[in-house]
């Protein structure tokens, strides 16, 4: 628990990039239901609505009035997002601003959650994006007051974030943002992941161009690009990220079966070296699947957890829909299904072919497979 002592500056321990503080009741449980639909917020909420997981979802919990635990978030986030109401929030911030160009973002939502209000740094700071996105993404409505300054185009730092993509390395988030609002030349390469993530009614600025592929985009010499990729890039690619930014689509599944009692590190040592054989991103994966039979499979458990992976699983006769080329009856003899990894794969991502049919290790099996976006398809859930 954070220690609160006046005069004091807590110690907090980040790990995202911004803050989402709540101080009253209803305000805890929309907030531990926004970190996960934004998984890039640390959640702060007072201990005396503590619920007993705050330790393994590293929720930080203090005692005492905010207003002293501040100062500490205003010096470490980008943003803080404040389930608090406006008037407490404008005088708690007013002793600690300096100016617009070192000053948080600082963002108000209100206790129903249905309003989210850009409060501070709304242009420079991103306030006012972060409040577009954020809103989005828990179903709330925008309120931006500064509608001169609010520029229809991308947020690079949060580009893609209501579909859960993550970005590679935040190192050129800043030169790259600077290209976008100052209408310098920027290559956008798409190659997997959700297409409709123009978030603006209007069409894009002439300063964002759209290139098929990464040799069009160095051919085209941008001051900077966006790269939306789920590999591995090639050396010769490395010149667009000079000033560029790799970002990461949920757009992997993988499919995998094991015997029982594999250890969790034994089951990502295989995903890792099967991952980086295929020049594929980890951090683009997206859930793993596997037979009901293993729901309660410690080792799979524990991987998806540490990852932030979805675990589905699907019945023996659900796997036997999908078609798989090397149907075993050795496999239908133990589980009923006469493949698990490879059907799991596929029926997860709604696809017909995989990245990677079936690879065996010692004790486990994985198959991964693409989801499809350009059909827009949401994946099947088991129910």
């Amino acid at each position: 628990m954070i220690s609160l002592q006046k005069g004091l500056i807590p110690k907090i321990d980040q790990q995202k990039p911004y803050a989402l503080v709540a101080i009253t009741k209803h305000g805890v449980e929309h907030a531990r239901n926004y970190i996960e639909k934004f998984p890039y917020a640390d959640l702060y909420y007072m201990k005396k609505f503590e619920h007993g997981d705050e330790a393994t979802r590293h929720i930080q919990l203090f005692d005492g009035t905010v207003r002293l635990l501040l100062p500490a978030l205003f010096q470490q986030y980008k943003a803080i997002i404040c389930i608090i109401s406006l008037g407490a929030v404008v005088r708690m911030i007013a002793p600690l601003l300096v100016d617009k160009k070192k000053d948080p973002a600082v963002l108000v939502v209100d206790d129903k959650g249905e309003y989210v209000i850009s409060v501070l740094s709304g242009h420079i700071g991103g306030a006012n994006a972060l409040t577009q996105e954020f809103a989005e993404t828990i179903g709330a409505q925008p309120v931006v007051t500064t509608a001169s300054d609010v520029q229809k185009t991308i947020p690079v730092d949060l580009f893609g974030a209501k579909f859960g993509w993550v970005w590679d390395s935040e190192e050129k988030l800043t030169p790259v943002s600077a290209s976008v609002v100052n209408e310098e030349h920027v290559a956008i390469v798409q190659e997997t992941g959700e297409k409709n993530w123009w978030m603006h009614h209007t069409p894009m600025p002439e300063n964002l161009k759209l290139y098929s592929s990464t040799e069009e985009a160095l051919t085209a010499k941008p001051h900077a690009t966006l790269l939306i990729t789920d590999r591995l890039i090639e050396p010769y690619e490395e010149e667009l990220l000079n000033n560029g930014v790799i970002f990461r689509p949920k757009s992997l599944v993988l499919g995998m079966g094991c015997n029982r009692g594999t250890s969790a590190e034994e089951i990502e040592e295989l995903i890792d070296e099967t991952l980086l054989e295929l020049k594929l991103s980890k951090k683009s994966v997206k859930a793993i699947a596997t037979i009901d039979l293993k729901k309660d499979e410690e080792g799979f458990l524990q991987v998806a957890a540490k990852n932030n992976w979805q675990f589905v699983t699907y019945t023996a006769e659900q796997l036997n829909e999908i078609p798989i080329k090397n149907p075993s009856e050795t496999v239908f003899n133990y589980t009923g299904a006469y493949g698990v990894c490879e059907p799991a794969a596929l029926r997860y991502a709604n696809s017909s072919e995989w990245l990677l049919e079936k690879k065996k290790g010692t004790n486990a099996t994985i198959s991964i497979a693409r989801i499809p976006f350009d059909e827009e398809v949401s994946p099947k859930l088991a129910t």
